[in-house]
């Protein structure tokens, strides 16, 4: 990922609170010499041997991701965060001299490490209860695992395989305005405050951070 040092970010904690955030992330792996991509959520655990912490998930076990995969080669994680179109209408600059074009802003993680794959029914019965618990979290009424038949459990987690990431490397990048001066910075928070949408205004809290 091209990062310029003005929008990296270094901060570990940083990078998994977002991983945390926003778990449903597209996983890169290498099958016959090409790149294939597979969208799903991911619980992160923070330790568990791992300085950066550890990535699990699940396929479905007709995907064959997981038996096809190349072995040799880590796998990527991309986790995308708040983002947001950025118009130079935003920018009082605009009106001084007009040289301002328009941008995205956006967060974005990178996790690498090696794939393992997890058939054991115990493993992936607990991973799907710190899934779903962590999105059903806040929620009125919480759905949780022993909610449904145990035996139709047990029938759907034999349907699926699990998948574990000891991250390896973590690159962080948010690019939220900072090679813009302040007034500009300010006008960017202001119009967006303006687009009334969660994105907008995550977007908006970012810069202002």
């Amino acid at each position: 990922m091209y990062a310029p040092p003005v929008f990296r970010e270094d901060r570990i904690d940083v990078m998994q609170d977002l991983m945390r955030a926003h778990p449903f992330a597209t996983l890169i792996t290498v099958e016959d010499g090409r790149p294939n991509a597979t969208h799903i959520p991911f619980a992160f655990h923070a330790g568990d041997g791992s300085e950066f912490g550890t990535l699990r998930g699940h396929v479905a076990r007709p995907n064959p991701v997981w038996s096809a995969f190349d072995a040799a080669i880590d796998v990527l994680v991309v986790f995308q965060g708040p983002h947001h179109y950025i118009t130079p209408s935003w920018y009082p600059s605009k009106a001084e001299h007009g040289k301002v074009v328009p941008t995205w802003n956006y967060a974005m993680v990178h996790a690498q490490g090696p794939l393992r794959v997890v058939e054991d029914p115990d493993w992936l019965l607990a991973h799907l209860d710190t899934l779903t618990d962590g999105q059903e979290t806040g929620r009125n009424t919480r759905w949780k695992l022993d909610d449904a038949p145990s035996d139709y459990i047990e029938k759907m987690v034999r349907g699926i395989v699990g998948l574990e990431i000891p991250i390896s490397r973590l690159d962080g990048k948010w690019k939220m305005s900072q090679n813009r001066n302040a007034g500009d910075r300010a006008g960017v928070v202001a119009g967006l405050a303006a687009e009334g949408t969660d994105s907008a205004a995550e977007v908006a809290r970012n810069i202002a951070d």
